[in-house]
């Protein structure tokens, strides 16, 4: 069972990569190791280099730009389907049952030892139709005991069956999506190269809750100095907070 972890546990998998073209090929990659993401700061949607998708999959587009909606029609994100930030564990599983009526021992439970968050995970065939099977993992905060954040990763960890392709192509789908929802202008990036993948979307509502998608894989350096993505899993979060999650944190000046 892999360990969930809140965004911004793993900064370093933001850190920018070297500038120079950026590209990606559908060939498949090794097994990933499940990690997520801080929120990166924010760049003009286009502005980032493209992930150009595989042969049969739609191409990321490099001039998709996000038209500022009207203050009161901000996309707001408040959870994810009928679980919402600040519930908790036993009315989101509720949620999870009223979403997807699972069996029960189908929801598994995990703890997170350095973080002290605790979370239920779920295995969703079709998550995203045709997509594949995704594992959805709703994590409750350290002193709150709510929930704070919801992920869903697809991989061949999740699906056995799982492709490059089909990855390129849940990416393509879900940032399309996004784009079209009406998250503030100012807090949305796309295609964003980052150590260890790209940030399809990021989007943020007037509450600064966010939605992150990342496209995590291996680089290679090819011809004409292009760096190349083999996609090994998806990555799609919903934060309540990333800026100041509720996690465990050692008291100033204990050590």
């Amino acid at each position: 069972m892999r360990k969930i972890y809140l965004l911004p546990a793993l900064v370093g998998l933001l850190t920018t990569v070297a500038a120079g073209p950026l590209a990606a090929q559908g060939a498949q990659g090794a097994t990933p190791k499940q990690k997520a993401a801080a929120a990166p700061k924010a760049v003009a949607a286009g502005a980032s280099p493209t992930a150009a998708a595989p042969a049969g999959a739609t191409p990321a587009a490099s001039g998709e730009t996000a038209t500022a909606p009207a203050d009161d029609k901000i996309k707001a994100i408040d959870g994810f389907r009928s679980a919402k930030f600040g519930a908790n564990e036993a009315d989101v599983r509720a949620a999870i049952t009223k979403d997807f009526n699972p069996k029960a021992d189908a929801i598994k439970s995990q703890d997170n030892p350095s973080e002290l968050t605790h979370s239920v995970l779920l295995s969703v065939p079709d998550l995203l139709p045709n997509g594949g099977t995704a594992e959805l993992s709703y994590v409750f905060g350290y002193k709150s005991k709510s929930l704070i954040q919801i992920g869903a990763v697809w991989s061949k960890g999740t699906d056995a069956a799982m492709t490059a392709e089909k990855l390129f192509s849940n990416a393509n789908i879900l940032r399309a999506h996004f784009l079209s929802e009406g998250f503030k202008p100012d807090s949305i990036a796309v295609n964003m190269p980052v150590n260890g993948g790209i940030v399809m979307f990021r989007g943020s509502d007037a509450k600064d809750h966010s939605v992150i998608l990342l496209l995590q894989g291996t680089f290679e350096n090819k011809e004409n100095n292009q760096r190349v993505l083999t996609p090994t899993s998806l990555l799609l979060f919903y934060v309540a907070d990333a800026k100041s999650p509720d996690v465990f944190k050692l008291p100033p000046g204990q050590f």
